[in-house]
């Protein structure tokens, strides 16, 4: 009886660990973008705690020659390109080119700023996985130049 029991218990296991993971299903397909722990640059993928969280799903299109402006996001930002190609640039000169078809696990708290260089335009699905009252972007604070007496 206790051989059953394990026996049984193996199969649960299997069934409940193969459900869990979402990669089998009947009658569609499934195409695996990107399975890490990191973000694009390669810093560790953090996720807010909050009793308030807040889904934000954006189309961000870029024509040739836009950009996002130097910011960062306190909050984790996933997205997928739809089309065109995007150049990201961090302070520290790295840079990142996504393509159509790649997943971007974006940087968190680090300043960066996207742009098309390419002829034609760029766009992405962006999911900011946020809380209510918290920003999904910051823009850079300018340094601000005094004035001439």
């Amino acid at each position: 009886m206790r051989m059953v029991q394990g026996v049984i218990a193996l199969l649960l296991l299997f069934v409940l660990n193969s459900t869990a993971k979402g990669e089998e299903y009947r009658n569609v397909e499934v195409k695996k973008l990107i399975t890490s722990s990191t973000s694009s640059n390669g810093e560790p993928l953090l996720y807010l705690r909050t009793d308030k969280p807040e889904v934000t799903a954006l189309v961000v299109r870029f024509p040739p020659g836009g950009s996002t402006g130097w910011h960062k996001h306190p909050v984790p930002v996933y997205a997928y390109m739809l089309e065109g190609e995007l150049t990201v640039e961090l302070k520290d000169g790295r840079t990142f080119v996504f393509k159509k078809g790649d997943a971007i696990l974006e940087v968190i708290n680090t300043l960066h700023n996207g742009y098309n260089s390419g002829s034609v335009p760029a766009s992405l699905v962006v999911f900011y996985t946020g809380a209510v009252g918290v920003p999904n972007v910051i823009r850079e604070v300018s340094a601000v130049v005094p004035a001439l007496p």
